[in-house]
């Protein structure tokens, strides 16, 4: 294969696609410890135990029921081949049919149980789920992509429900069934039941051979399909690099090869799947009619009636029905504990860290003291409050200012690989800091590190003079305001994706906020205003209009401190007017960090830091680093650019 092949098969890794295709057949997985899975399991089903008690009598109740109304219909048919009238045979048949009858009531009831117990044990643990995961470190989600964490809430969550829903009682009423009907069968005819334990011994050694002989070809066709998918793939998202290339014709005979290899696997693998089903049906029939001859000679022999043979031939055709059962259902159980080991994984992940005791509070200064706010309490003159415990259950009040400092930080995502090193920093109230450099330079790894989504490594961060390791997460966070570049707006209307920045914010913050970040017009425009329903993500939205109600998300929730990380540069430059326009406002007495990829956004910053492998190695004003003749200069005169 050609070098600029290998760029489509590396633009491929970068994207995380794999190189076998989904479909074809899998194997069963099996849990890693299925013992502890299934223990573990059971213990959410312990307030619920007479339920499941309950549910597997009725189990047990139902098969019994089915093996009983069976050998009911030996004097049944007896009972006519004798000359009885159907008068005579009222009693009997309504006998069979109250034993059917309350079989089916017990089967129905047993699953409505089941149901009902399946249902609520995965309401418990979809909600455990999503709970944890609220409380995962950022650190975890790095590690994992959202595909695979999403399959726990379907796949994962729905294999344990259908394992309980149905294959356990499934599975017993089979287990049941397998021993009932045996037992029975030995009870109406011994030498019959051992003709016909010789021939499913036939049965399964056709199984077992043809099945090792087509498992082979079912590999083939496995690996033949995920080579031709996987090479789909590579060509669908490399189509910018092929037809640069001009490799359509390569591509074409590539696919043609791996095409033909796919349908001679599929074909032997066919043939050989295809013999299981006509086989085992022939063989299926063989034993029927071997125990109806068998049970005919038996009858002229004076040694079975024919109500016997009747009944026994209905188990013989109830016998290996269950049996096929047990095995599937059995690897429906394997399939669910595996996904549950997945599950308790996830729950099993230490949660976010928090030893901070400073909190976030509403206070108003009286005679030279602080008092704080009780909940619903409001004032005009009140005021957002650090409160630090003391001793004795005292309390010390420090007005919220916004004072941001680094010193020597040192932080790497990885221990042993630093992303910042010895970083020293300051930023006083009302100014507006910005950040430049490179892709990988650090800029966005600084925001992580002041709103303690990961904790640094060696140094000290603090806010208005407190270390934020002593600030608990959720004020902190509540402290400071977000723009991120990479805008998510929630399913719903406009006014609750604005509100999404503070929670109990009246409809006039919203239009305030919405004024400031100059997303008030364009809302006006839509159909339905602030009522505009978004489609998922605000897909019926422009970039830039997603852009602009992120910030205003940010401004109605007013924080001390604001953070914008590349806020502008996916939008064009009448919005990004629009936008620049509304942030000094929203600025204004605000300690603001910015990063952007766009220089011009950041000439009115009071001190703009250039960072270069984890390290300032500029700092100062616009004119300042003009003057420098240093790295700021080459990037905004163009001689050098941002990767």
């Amino acid at each position: 294969m050609s070098q600029d092949w290998e760029k489509v098969k590396a633009v491929r890794r970068e994207h995380g696609i794999g190189g076998h295709g989904s479909g074809g057949r899998r194997s069963v997985e099996k849990p890693k410890n299925a013992l502890k899975s299934l223990r573990r399991l059971f213990a959410y089903l312990s307030n619920q135990r007479l339920a499941v008690v309950i549910s597997i009598l009725l189990t047990i109740l139902s098969s019994l029921g089915s093996i009983a109304g069976t050998y009911l219909l030996k004097p049944v048919i007896n009972g006519f081949a004798t000359g009885s009238t159907p008068a005579e045979m009222l009693p009997k048949l309504l006998q069979m049919g109250l034993v059917y009858f309350f079989s089916v009531i017990a089967g129905w009831l047993s699953a409505l149980l089941m149901t009902r117990t399946a249902q609520r044990t995965t309401f418990r643990i979809r909600n455990e789920l999503f709970g944890h995961m609220q409380d995962l470190p950022l650190r975890y989600f790095d590690s994992k992509s959202h595909g695979e964490l999403m399959s726990r809430y379907t796949n994962d969550v729905d294999n344990v429900n259908m394992a309980l829903e149905q294959s356990l009682s499934q599975t017993i009423s089979s287990v049941v069934t397998v021993i009932g009907v045996f037992v029975m069968m030995l009870v109406l005819s011994p030498i019959l039941t051992v003709a016909v334990v010789l021939m499913l011994a036939v049965m399964i050694l056709a199984i077992r051979f043809i099945g090792k002989r087509s498992s082979k070809y079912f590999r083939e066709q496995q690996k033949a399909l995920g080579a031709l998918n996987g090479h789909i793939e590579e060509a669908m998202l490399g189509q910018k690099v092929i037809k640069v290339f001009n490799h359509e014709q390569q591509t074409q005979e590539e696919f043609s090869v791996k095409n033909h290899d796919l349908r001679n696997a599929a074909t032997k693998a066919q043939a050989f799947g295809g013999v299981m089903m006509p086989v085992m049906g022939n063989l299926s029939y063989v034993l029927y009619a071997i125990v109806a001859m068998g049970g005919a000679l038996l009858a002229i022999n004076g040694r079975l009636d024919i109500g016997t043979i009747a009944a026994y031939l209905t188990y013989v055709r109830n016998f290996t029905t269950p049996i096929s059962n047990i095995a599937n259902q059995f690897n429906t159980i394997l399939s669910a504990l595996a996904g549950a080991e997945r599950i308790f994984d996830v729950l099993d992940q230490p949660v976010e860290e928090d030893t901070g005791t400073v909190t976030l509070v509403k206070a108003v200064e009286d005679s030279g003291s602080w008092r704080e706010l009780a909940n619903g309490e409001s004032a005009a003159d009140e005021q957002w409050c650090w409160k630090i415990p003391g001793a004795r259950g005292a309390a010390e009040y420090r007005p919220v200012h916004g004072d941001v400092r680094f010193d020597t930080v040192t932080f790497g995502y990885v221990p042993e690989k630093g992303v910042l090193k010895a970083v020293t920093l300051f930023a006083k109230p009302g100014q507006k800091i910005a950040f430049v450099g490179s892709t990988g330079a650090g800029k966005t790894t600084i925001t992580n590190l002041i709103n303690r989504f990961y904790e640094i490594q060696d140094g000290s961060i603090t806010y208005d003079g407190i270390e934020i390791r002593d600030i608990r997460k959720a004020d902190l966070r509540r402290a400071m305001g977000m723009v991120l570049q990479d805008v998510h707006l929630f399913q719903g209307t406009i006014r609750d994706n604005i509100r999404y920045g503070k929670l109990d914010a009246t409809d006039e913050e919203i239009i305030r906020a919405a004024k400031i970040a100059n997303a008030h017009h364009f809302i006006m425009k839509l159909p339905h205003g602030y009522d505009t329903v978004l489609a998922r993500d605000g897909e019926n939205l422009s970039q830039g209009q997603r852009q602009l109600l992120s910030i205003a998300r940010a401004a109605v929730a007013d924080p001390p401190v604001l953070i914008l990380d590349e806020a502008t540069s996916s939008i064009d430059t009448r919005t990004e007017k629009l936008i620049e326009k509304g942030m000094d406002q929203l600025m204004h007495g605000r300690t603001t960090l910015a990063i952007a990829h766009r220089l011009s956004t950041v000439r009115n910053a009071n001190a703009i830091m250039v960072l270069e492998n984890g390290e300032i190695i500029e700092r100062g004003d616009h004119e300042d680093l003009i003057g420098q003749n240093g790295r700021y200069f080459e990037l905004y005169t163009g001689v050098s650019e941002l990767s």
